[in-house]
This record gives C-alpha cells, sequence and structure tokens, in this order.
C-alpha cells in the first residue's frame, strides 16, 4: 500500500500563476478591505460588492494557468497517496492533475443559494453548482428562489471540511506546507495533528511561526522549492 502525503496549499502555490494573494502588507485584497469582500457581514452589508468582487475573480482565474508548483504536486501521484488540501479558492490543482482535493475555503467556480449550505442541512452540497468563469448577480436566483451567492468559506462562517482536513493528516506519513503564512485559523493549526513521527516539510521563502521539532523548512517560492522536496522524497 502507498504511503499518505498530505500536501496543505495557501495563496503561495497560485502567486505564481499570477493569481493575486488573499491580502498583502496593508491588509488589502485587489485594493478591496477584507472585511468588506471576505466575511458574512461584508455580504450582508452590500452584496452586490461581493458579487462583483467574486465576478472579477472569476473572470481573473480564465487567464492564468497552473504553474510548476501545481504540476509537481499532482505529479507526485505517481509514488504517493495524495491528498491536497488547498486554502486557495482556485481551481488551479484540479486542472494540473491532482485528483483528491479538499477546498477547506470553497471555489470560486460554485455558486449555491444563500439559504443553504449551513447547519440545518448539515452543509449539504446538493444545491451547490458549477458556474465555471461566468457572473453572477444581484436578482440571479437559485431554482429554490434565493439570491446565488459564491461558494465560499468567509470569515464568520464556519469551515464545513476541517474535521476531514484533521483526518487526513493524521494518517499522513509525510506532512508537506507549501505556499501558506500559518496565519489563517484553523487551517493554520492542521500540522498540529499529524502523528508524532510523521516529518513535516514548509516551502516558504519568508521565515514561518513553527517551532517544531518535526519541521524541515525549504526556504524558497514554491515551484522550486517542489523541486528540492520532490528530490528529499526520492529517499523516503
Amino acid at each position: 500500500m502507498r504511503k499518505k502525503l498530505v500536501v496543505l496549499t495557501g495563496a503561495g502555490v497560485s502567486a505564481e500563476s499570477g493569481v493575486s494573494t488573499f491580502r498583502d502588507s496593508n491588509g488589502l485584497w485587489e485594493n478591496y478591505k477584507v472585511e468588506d469582500v471576505a466575511s458574512i457581514e461584508g455580504w450582508y452589508r452590500d452584496p452586490a460588492l461581493v458579487l462583483d468582487f467574486y465576478n472579477q475573480r472569476r473572470a481573473q482565474l480564465a487567464t492564468v494557468r497552473p504553474n510548476a508548483a501545481h504540476l509537481a504536486i499532482a505529479s507526485l501521484e505517481a509514488g504517493w497517496d495524495v491528498t491536497v488540501i488547498t486554502q486557495n479558492v482556485d481551481n488551479l490543482h484540479e486542472r494540473a492533475g491532482s485528483t483528491k482535493i479538499i477546498h477547506l475555503h470553497g471555489e470560486l467556480t460554485k455558486v449555491r443559494p444563500e439559504n443553504c449550505y449551513n447547519d440545518r442541512d448539515n452543509y449539504s452540497e446538493e444545491t451547490v453548482f458549477d458556474i465555471g468563469t461566468d457572473a453572477i448577480h444581484l436578482g440571479d436566483l437559485a431554482p429554490n428562489g434565493a439570491q446565488l451567492r459564491p461558494h465560499i468559506v468567509w470569515f464568520g462562517e464556519a469551515v464545513p471540511y476541517i474535521n476531514a482536513a484533521i483526518d487526513k493528516v493524521m494518517q499522513a506519513d509525510v506532512l508537506l506546507i507549501v505556499g501558506t503564512s500559518l496565519q489563517v485559523y484553523p487551517a493554520a493549526g492542521l500540522y498540529a495533528y499529524a502523528k508524532a513521527d510523521t516529518p513535516i516539510y514548509i516551502i516558504d521563502p519568508k521565515d514561518v511561526p513553527v517551532r517544531d521539532g518535526r519541521v524541515t523548512h525549504i526556504k524558497d517560492v514554491a515551484t522550486s522549492g517542489m523541486e528540492t522536496f520532490k528530490n528529499i522524497l526520492k529517499s523516503k
């Protein structure tokens, strides 16, 4: 049976494809306040603004393609049982060929009725559907008559797949963390669930806020850092 490799990815993986990172040093995302476009309060306050923001993100997604890091992660499936746990809402891992992906924060190409996918329906995805890179606007309604909204996990909302992600990390023989600053919870705490003897590799060009004897820090960007990691894996 193949060993289990779990890969936790963040914005740094997609940045080299030209996808804007979640937020930069001034707290903005594409010149928008994060709380205005990535919180449930922002949605209630100005849904038209939020819809327009994600329409722009989908339009941008149509112009980019997977980079060498996405492709390298997908290639690991040749020798390992790989699960990708991503904080990214783009579909670049899928387009690169990865087959088992947990999207912690939702998926940019999908929408749902604003009154579904909650604790009342046990976060059922029956009402979620893919629109690709099309736009949605105020007045665009789901079959149940409710306004359509992005299938995104915003601040102030539950992270439905966090327990599934924890289970995968607990089973990992190797854990790789790439392209995430480990500052957005609960995803940032996932590494702590790895077994005591599970090696953890972090690819990040900056210092990382982790003090754990299991960690090897590959201080590099995602694309070239993945080549270093693949060479390390050959000895496993």
